[in-house]
């Protein structure tokens, strides 16, 4: 069976549905049941010392990976064989790849940013970025946008198909277990320093080559694709995150802007390096241009898909 078939079915599914809001209300969604029950398990186990919240937190992962692993190749062992087979394979991959959603967002902030609608597009933001919108005016809400759409690229669809096409069910569910733990617990903050460690660290290496193969194709997809391929190269590196930078240095470059730089979290500002510092800020209509490369981006990874289920 083709595992790459079963992703490129589950993106299309994606594509044309979403994940319907009345379905989203009748059964919820993977991750939400995922969310439901790390939360469940840090409660349990993150408490007492440095040492015992560690153990805790390694523990947690091993279940969750566990559990999502067993049920993902449970049910890829029952599917039956020939295009039935794809066809099932392709919904139960469906929830887990974000491509729709993670485009819709980042609209519902060029739409009101486009309409000069700064409070509403500060609101818009707030949904998928961490820092504080309040003192945001028009081109560090373009940024912050921008970023977001770079590196969720990597973390909700590439680094998802990329370990789907691998390894079928069991893989996509492990990556979307692990990315999802270490959204929830893998912050360095005194209540997860030590508890979410392990799924921070972990997170890391499952999206190592998925960022960067997401890096190349930004830059594959741009109007001067060598420009940005020397850019990223140069830049990423010295991104705080160990694998944003290299999609974020992607994009600035593709698109002839400057992304990362100064931002603030909770009233405290983090000096954060640029990425492609001598390029100007973003301004409303490199948002839309980022979306257009999000679309182009997601259609090379169709492509490269459909090239895979031919071998």
């Amino acid at each position: 069976m083709s595992f790459a078939l079963m992703m490129l079915g589950g993106m299309v599914l994606d594509l044309v549905f979403g994940w319907p809001g009345r379905l989203f209300m009748l059964i919820g969604h993977p991750v939400t049941w995922l969310g439901r029950t790390i939360s469940a398990l840090e409660r349990r186990f993150n408490s007492g010392s440095f040492h015992r919240r560690l153990a805790g937190g390694a523990l947690t992962v091993l279940l969750i990976i566990l559990a999502s692993t067993g049920v993902a190749l449970a049910l890829q062992t029952a599917l039956p064989n020939g295009w039935a087979g794809v066809l099932i394979g392709s919904v139960l991959a469906w929830p887990m790849i974000a491509l729709r959603s993670m485009h819709a967002h980042v609209s519902a902030v060029a739409r009101p940013l486009s309409a000069a609608d700064l409070p509403a597009a500060r609101n818009a933001v707030s949904m998928i970025v961490g820092r504080d919108p309040a003192q945001m005016d028009s081109a560090a809400v373009a940024r912050a946008a921008t970023e977001s759409l770079a590196e969720n690229t990597s973390d909700g669809v590439v680094a998802p198909l990329f370990w789907g096409a691998l390894l079928g069910l069991p893989g996509l569910y492990a990556y979307k277990a692990i990315n999802t733990m270490d959204s929830m617990i893998g912050h360095r903050t005194e209540r997860y320093e030590a508890f979410g460690k392990i799924a921070a660290h972990l997170d890391d290496i499952v999206n190592w080559l998925p960022a960067r193969l997401t890096g190349i194709a930004y830059a594959s997809v741009s109007v001067r694709p060598l420009h940005a391929l020397r850019v990223m190269v140069r830049d990423a590196p010295r991104h705080r995150s160990f694998n944003a930078g290299w999609p974020e240095a992607a994009m600035a470059a593709a698109l002839g802007i400057r992304l990362s730089g100064p931002r603030t979290y909770e009233h405290q500002v983090s000096q954060e390096p640029w990425l492609n510092e001598a390029a100007p800020d973003p301004q409303t209509r490199d948002l839309h241009r980022a979306l257009s490369l999000y679309r182009y981006v997601m259609t090379l990874c169709g492509l490269a898909l459909g090239a895979l289920a031919l071998f």
